[in-house]
């Protein structure tokens, strides 16, 4: 009666699978991404994309390394130590360029940047135009150097109204006349929380500031020599937005609080919900084209702008290559929000 296999090719079948054994599994690439502060909900996508494994099924590692009041991760990039870098808005990667640092966006996760101005309501501040008669205007020393140029060349405020913002609300909560600036997934929480009231927020973004803001950065390099790298990145990081903007968050959160147990899980969402009320992510060209969209022509209009305000002379910085669009504008994701939301 036949037992099986003839001996020789159960031997053959059985070496087969013990050698197929000892092979080593495909390696992930290994890929270490940057922030430029602690771990928040404007960072969601990126611990989403962890949490839930999206890296992985792209093959990819990711190690997250945040920023903070004392990293400073953006000379981390050009020296090869980490492979992406957020950035806050263009004007860090115009100044790059400027200075012939070979790295390049190649990703926007952010239609709007968050950067606003806010008043106490019922003081005559409910339209952008109302803030120009307002006393004082408390502006940080890096605003006053960037946005508040834009904000006199462009809508006529003036450095009579000017005082230094020291990232304490104190100054605001104490005097309702005054306005000032503040970052409006964050601040306007805070203002609640502090005072129990709910401030008027004026996005810059939707007064014609038209940076795009939480981009992501790496090295001209990369793109050159491992571009699919750098697609399999932005895809993941792509449909981890889309998963944690509609999705169930509750694992990125909890991985967001571990590395920043200065955040609460009611802060965050109160976070989440600022970014859809005031369409921060996904709006414009987001809507057709996916998260993370990019228009060179927009970058060129932000880079025209800087330059009426003064912070750039016109043809200092080679703007074509700022970003490139290549890994994004192929509406990637938009099938997970379409499952998610029914839209």
């Amino acid at each position: 009666m036949n037992q099986g296999l003839p001996i020789t090719r159960r031997a053959l079948m059985i070496g087969a699978l013990a050698a197929a054994a000892a092979l080593p599994a495909f390696a992930q690439d290994k890929v270490v991404f940057a922030t430029n502060w602690r771990a928040q909900a404007g960072h969601g996508g990126f611990y989403q994309a962890v949490a839930d494994g999206t890296y992985r099924r792209y093959n990819l590692e990711v190690e997250i390394q945040q920023g903070g009041p004392q990293v400073n991760n953006r000379p981390m990039l050009p020296a090869g130590k980490i492979d992406f870098l957020m950035t806050g808005n263009l004007l860090l990667t115009f100044d790059q360029i400027k200075n012939g640092v070979p790295v390049t966006v190649v990703g926007a996760i952010f239609q709007k940047d968050p950067q606003a101005i806010i008043a106490h309501p019922g003081q005559g501040y409910d339209k952008w135009a109302d803030l120009k008669k307002a006393p004082t205007v408390l502006v940080s020393k890096d605003g006053q150097f960037s946005f508040w140029q834009w904000m006199k060349a462009d809508h006529g405020f003036r450095d009579e109204q000017l005082k230094p913002y020291t990232f304490n609300l104190g100054p605001f909560l104490a005097d309702k006349r005054v306005v000032q600036q503040g970052y409006s997934i964050s601040e306007p929480i805070n203002v609640k929380r502090q005072a129990g009231f709910d401030p008027v927020v004026h996005l810059l973004a939707d007064q014609g500031f038209s940076t795009y803001s939480t981009t992501i950065e790496t090295r001209t390099q990369l793109v050159q020599e491992k571009p699919d790298l750098v697609r399999r990145f932005m895809e993941a990081s792509i449909i981890g937005w889309y998963n944690y903007m509609y999705g169930d968050r509750s694992a990125a959160n909890a991985l967001i609080r571990r590395h920043n147990p200065d955040m609460s899980e009611d802060y965050i969402e109160a976070s989440v919900k600022l970014m859809k009320d005031l369409q921060i992510v996904d709006s414009g060209d987001a809507l057709t084209r996916g998260i993370g969209a990019m228009d060179m022509a927009r970058i060129q209009d932000f880079y025209n702008k800087m330059v009426k305000a003064g912070l750039y002379k016109a043809g200092e910085v080679d703007v074509s290559k700022v970003a490139t669009p290549q890994f994004v504008n192929k509406g990637i994701g938009l099938d997970v929000r379409k499952r998610l939301t029914g839209q």
